[in-house]
């Protein structure tokens, strides 16, 4: 798998975050008609439009080729598409019927507004239609997650001794490192780097006075199923850290950083990894040459080796790449014994998959924070590492005896949706938490029914906080600012290559509390955005006077 580069190590997370929030969207180039605009819309006039083209023109170098003039002149005036203030149900209706039409060229939309205030559709088109929901699937996610654990419950990793421990703090046997499917020993919530949470395990373990194992270290992630890429994720995505691999015993949101130091000139240069394990080894062809510049190529072969080649400058200081590790459960154990290692701590034997015995005694425990925290990162930053994990996490607090998998997760949500929120049972077709996988599928209706019932759920405060706000929070921070709907309106985000989508709630302007729900399934995806950037303020200016 390849890597891309960064620099520095405080922006390890910003570019593991950035890499799971999917493909950028791309603007269309072909405008479509403005005549179906409603006379309600406020649009900016093609005059001021070609004032800032003309503006901006002026600007441009004087030696501009043909070319670009031309293209210039062509280019077509594209109205800005603006939110109305509908008063009255029949003018909301209008307005949003007018927007959907007006700018996309092709593809699905299916959309409802429904006020929880007084339990009334105020709009519906395609809306029991089944879509794609891309990462709007994350509700369904949480909202399971906190109905069969509750905002408060943490979840535990836990490190074992199989065996005595002498005066001497030999450890007679080995020591386990079970996973309870935490997705959070990561620097987002353990401070000190990608290594941080493996070191604090193994100073608890060292502190307890073992100073050798004659065993082995055993990854214990028989939590979940042993599958690690969910079923519908298209071959594509393989190495994107979006993408990464899950397993009940996780580290790093199972990203890891290969640094590369450069020695002198004609000598070799130093790699190293983030975090340290012994689960992987590495092949170090890289040569340090003079200069500043660097040419290196840094791949993970199978699940245990990283292969780096290439060239780094002599001046170029520390390079950083990062890549998705292959089997996350050995990775995380390697990272372990690395740490152990680095306390003092002798291991004898091997580090290897298996499950933790009758006989283990709980030597000592890392808690993670309140799943209201892990979800908020989920829905705010869209992490599908943390979808996949809590949707398996959700099944097992179903059942205690079940093992976290795909399927038990799904007949899950489906009991929920059916008896506890009232959907109907081919509402949701579910093959992952994320809504990566291209055979999701949901209702639109669906979804409001959801947003609807965890409203009123004990767990709503928490269910709500979790998501972003628009022209505040992260995935919506640049999205409908200075609009109604800024500060105002709370919703997650989906998107792919082929879906846009916006679900949540809305406060209009009558003080009426809107849950919506907007799916579109087509190429245009960026002129769906721009269309649900405007309906999401005109719910905002909504008023029934």
């Amino acid at each position: 798998m390849m890597a891309r580069s960064f620099r520095s190590p405080r922006w390890v997370s910003a570019l593991v975050i950035g890499s799971l929030l999917g493909a950028p969207l791309t603007e269309g180039h072909a405008a479509p008609s403005a005549g179906a605009l409603s006379s309600r819309l406020l649009v900016q006039s093609t005059r001021t439009q070609a004032k800032k083209r003309t503006t901006t023109t002026k600007k441009r170098p004087a030696r501009a080729t043909t070319a670009t003039k031309r293209r210039a002149t062509k280019a077509p005036i594209v109205p800005v598409l603006r939110y109305t203030t509908p008063r009255g149900t029949e003018a909301l209706t209008s307005d949003l019927s007018t927007l959907l039409g007006s700018r996309t060229r092709n593809g699905d939309w299916g959309a409802i507004v429904v006020s929880i205030s007084r339990g009334d559709t105020l709009f519906a088109r395609g809306a029991d239609a089944p879509m794609v929901p891309a990462s709007t699937m994350k509700l369904f996610t949480s909202a399971i997650a906190f109905e069969k654990l509750g905002p408060e419950h943490t979840f535990s990793t836990d490190v074992l001794r199989d065996g005595t421990v002498d005066a001497n703090g030999v450890l007679s046997g080995d020591l386990v490192l079970r996973g309870d499917g935490d997705p959070s020993l990561s620097p987002r919530f353990v401070r000190g780097g990608p290594d941080a949470s493996m070191n604090l395990l193994a100073q608890f373990t060292a502190g307890t006075g073992i100073k050798r194992v004659t065993g082995d270290i055993i990854a214990d992630a028989s939590a979940f199923e042993s599958r690690r890429i969910p079923e519908g994720w298209l071959s594509r995505y393989a190495g994107a850290g979006y993408a990464a691999p899950f397993s009940a015993l996780s580290l790093n949101e199972n990203i890891v950083i290969v640094g590369v130091t450069p020695g002198g000139s004609g000598d070799g240069a130093k790699v190293f990894l983030e975090p340290a394990t012994q689960a992987l080894t590495i092949t170090n062809t890289v040569r340090t040459v003079a200069g500043g510049g660097s040419r290196i190529t840094a791949r993970r072969v199978g699940d245990d080796r990283v292969v780096v080649s290439g060239t780094i400058g002599a001046r170029a200081g520390t390079v950083r790449y990062q890549l998705v590790v292959g089997d996350p459960s050995t990775f995380t154990a390697g990272a372990f014994r690395a740490a152990l290692e680095a306390q003092g701590v002798k291991v004898d034997g091997a580090t290897k998959a298996g499950r933790t015995s009758s006989t283990a005694t709980v030597v000592t425990s890392l808690p993670s924070p309140p799943l209201a925290r892990l979800v908020s990162v989920m829905n705010r930053e869209s992490i599908n590492l943390y979808a996949e994990m809590l949707y398996r996490n959700a099944a097992r607090g179903a059942d205690k005896t079940t093992v976290g998998s795909a399927e038990t997760a799904a007949t899950v949500l489906k009991d929920f949706m059916v008896r506890q929120v009232g959907a109907a049972p081919d509402a949701v077709t579910a093959t992952d938490g994320s809504g990566l996988s291209v055979l999701d599928r949901v209702t639109p209706r669906s979804l409001v029914q959801l947003l609807d019932h965890a409203h009123h759920a004990q767990w709503g405060s928490a269910f709500h906080a979790s998501l972003p706000v628009a022209g505040e929070s992260e995935l919506l921070r640049n999205r409908m600012r200075a609009t109604p709907a800024q500060g105002n309106l709370h919703a997650k985000t989906g998107t792919t290559n082929d879906v846009i989508g916006l679900s949540g709630y809305v406060t209009a302007e009558n003080g009426e509390i809107l849950a919506f729900a907007f799916l579109y399934n087509g190429k245009d995806r960026w002129h769906a955005r721009e269309t649900i950037d405007a309906m999401g303020p005109t719910m905002a200016a909504f008023s029934r006077d």
